[in-house]
């Protein structure tokens, strides 16, 4: 689909609200209560129909660095926010009485995701360090040759360079962006400066291009059965994780106690499934 038909029905069904779904407060940001296949469903459907989605994968940090942020707040709740990791469902069974449905970390969602469209889809690559992206789109390519994977930029473009950037990004269009900042620069990025003109999905994914180029390693399948993936990564990279896993995940743990003697615990909502199902 061209960039200029794609704007049009974006321009139709920009508008239009995403398939029904329960949230849960978890510290102040709206997760969504949804199974892998419907949140799957939400993102291809976006695609079809030409519309305008924005995305965000919510784990402790994210929850931690939105708690002192009321804008930031603001901005998630127009994202289709999916839970990632352990930290929030600890914070959802003690809320609510029980964990998400599904551990929706963008490092497994994308892979499903292309694996299971129906359709080709055009992805564009934008942040990570310079070379990182080109490395993780040449994987990408070779796992996933159905779809068309570019780099539109690393993440240390500057000020100057944003206006011309985001030209390109209008006239390529995308039906899926994949913004690689960090939290909260790459969901502020998305919520301040993207629309429908510029992509159809604008997902932010933290540090999932150093994954799809093979710089950094995942933890072992038994870590992930256990969820503790977490601690691999600090283990990897102790200097740049210390703070993120060691004083933040006490204080989102703090901060979930805090929440449930404000509110106590909630009736869990019901979990969105796929289309038919």
């Amino acid at each position: 689909m061209s960039a200029t038909a794609s704007l049009t029905l974006a321009s139709e069904a920009g508008g239009r609200k995403l398939q029904g779904y329960a949230k849960r407060d978890i510290g102040g940001v709206g997760i969504a209560v949804m199974e892998r296949e419907a949140a799957i469903a939400e993102v291809t459907d976006t695609v079809l129909t030409g519309g305008h989605m924005k995305l965000a994968f919510c784990n402790a940090n994210l929850v931690n660095v939105a708690a002192g942020d009321a804008a930031l707040q603001r901005s998630l709740s127009g994202f289709l926010v999916l839970a990632d990791g352990l930290g929030v469902d600890l914070g959802s069974r003690m809320l609510y009485g029980g964990a998400f449905p599904a551990n929706l970390n963008g490092t497994d969602f994308f892979p499903a995701l292309f694996a299971r469209s129906g359709r080709p889809m055009r992805v564009a690559l934008l942040g990570g360090r310079p070379g990182i992206a080109d490395r993780a789109v040449a994987n990408l390519a070779q796992r996933y040759p159905a779809h068309r994977f570019s780099v539109l930029s690393h993440g240390y473009f500057s000020a100057d360079e944003e206006g011309a950037l985001l030209d390109r990004l209008k006239a390529q269009r995308p039906d899926l962006l994949l913004v690689a900042m960090g939290n909260p620069l790459q969901e502020r990025f998305i919520a301040d400066k993207l629309g429908p003109q510029h992509c159809s999905i604008a997902a932010g994914v933290g540090a999932l291009f150093d994954f799809f180029a093979d710089a950094v390693p995942r933890a072992p399948e038994l870590l992930r059965r256990v969820r503790l993936e977490w601690l691999y990564r600090l283990w990897l990279e102790p200097r740049r994780l210390w703070r993120r896993y060691v004083l933040g995940n006490p204080a989102f743990l703090l901060r979930m106690a805090r929440q449930y003697a404000a509110v106590g615990r909630r009736p869990a909502e019901p979990v969105s499934s796929p289309r038919g199902s």
